[in-house]
């Protein structure tokens, strides 16, 4: 465990130095393997560049990142709308300024520039008891693909409240990125991160969330656009009887790739989590990575964890890298489990639909749509769900000409 863990109030009001070749020297030189061991720091400097060899940075095409690992110059390459839910904004948080901080530890260079780069972080917050029918949409426009933006985003649901916040890129620009997630006791909050990105955008984020006791947290990582998108979730069921649920999507096209390192750390007794990642990739150079950890620590009795990511190749050339990891320091819980799948289009369901007349070209849109809208249809947006499965089609059609 880190400084920075231990003194959470430190790590709130000031930019804790934390040296990470220190704690790698301090532990006998044995490299960081585990998420709950990594190194935390506000400042860029203290993770360096990375080279591309560290654990959490392997899979990344790191060289197409540079520009997001030192603070923007200029932090003008996104701009910010809210189209719906605009009374539920809150003055923006300085650094220093509760509640920016409460959760948030900067675990990579890219986190810790977003951190320094947002002078004032937008504040999204959800009154106490309060019920909001309608999803506050939040919609960040790049402004060009040689434009950089660093942001700290922190929404927060106050005790017994209940609300859905969409975060929605679009255009191109550099863009260094955290959302800082507190969900107080009885809430219910969903966020959603859609990246709907031009082709030549490269994001980066680190979204860390608390969810307290007996509240819920929904959490989708949504990927179709940009050239490089990393987004990071980083939950932790800190109170009893908590709940998270993860899930993801992405479609890569050639040349794009499409990352999301997922941390789900059950903490309090009695939480339930489940976390079900799925990808489908067409084209040459099309890549996806998803690593996923979870952390069953030893006060989480009674857990209930599961975790999948299932991916769908649909063309030569494109690669899926799919890593599960699971930890678990009690033995008195209800159940864990992690799972992996990356394959090809299943030939039996293809020749049992072609068996009843229906075309190979429509057998396969079938497999593709049904193998996603599993997770499309979890979102609870019909405008969102029938605007993302249009996506999926224009996708496929792609593939098809």
């Amino acid at each position: 465990m880190t400084a920075a863990t231990t003194a959470p109030a430190e790590a709130q009001h000031t930019n804790a130095h934390i040296d990470p070749a220190a704690q790698v020297a301090a532990a006998g030189f044995v490299p960081v393997q585990t998420r709950s061991e990594r190194p935390h720091s506000f400042e860029p400097a203290d993770f360096g560049a990375p080279t591309g060899r560290e654990v959490n940075w392997k899979h990344t095409p790191v060289a197409q990142l540079t520009s997001l690992f030192e603070v923007a110059p200029q932090n003008d390459g996104v701009s910010y709308t809210i189209n719906a839910g605009e009374q539920y904004i809150a003055a923006p948080l300085a650094i220093g300024t509760a509640p920016r901080g409460e959760v948030f530890l900067a675990e990579d260079v890219t986190a810790a520039v977003a951190w320094q780069g947002s002078a004032e972080a937008l504040h999204v917050r959800i009154p106490r008891e309060e019920e909001v029918a309608e999803p506050i949409f939040v919609s960040i426009a790049g402004l060009g693909a040689d434009r950089r933006a660093d942001a700290h985003i922190v929404i927060e649901a106050l005790e017994h409240s209940s609300a859905t916040v969409v975060l929605q890129h679009t255009g191109s620009a550099q863009y260094a990125q955290n959302v800082e997630i507190i969900v107080r006791d009885g809430a219910k909050l969903s966020v959603i991160s859609l990246q709907q990105w031009a082709d030549d955008a490269v994001h980066a984020s680190a979204h860390q969330a608390r969810v307290g006791a007996d509240a819920t947290l929904k959490h989708f990582v949504v990927s179709f656009g940009g050239g490089v998108v990393r987004v990071n979730p980083n939950v932790e069921l800190a109170g009893a009887g908590s709940e998270g649920y993860l899930y993801g999507l992405s479609y890569a096209d050639a040349g794009q790739h499409l990352e999301s390192q997922v941390y789900l750390h059950h903490k309090g007794p009695h939480t339930k989590g489940d976390v079900l990642y799925k990808g489908a990739l067409q084209g040459q150079g099309a890549h996806s990575v998803w690593i996923g950890d979870v952390l069953i620590g030893a006060d989480a009795t009674g857990t209930d964890s599961y975790e999948a990511n299932r991916n769908l190749v649909l063309t030569e050339g494109a690669r899926a890298d799919s890593i599960p990891n699971l930890e678990i320091e009690t033995g008195d819980i209800l159940g864990a489990g992690h799972a992996s799948a990356t394959g090809r289009f299943d030939d039996e369901q293809l020749f049992y639909l072609q068996a009843r007349g229906i075309s190979e070209e429509e057998a396969r849109r079938l497999v593709v749509l049904g193998f996603l809208t599993d997770i499309v249809q979890r979102l609870g947006i019909p405008a969102l769900e029938a605007e993302l499965l249009a996506a999926i089609e224009a996708e496929l059609a792609e593939v098809s000409a």
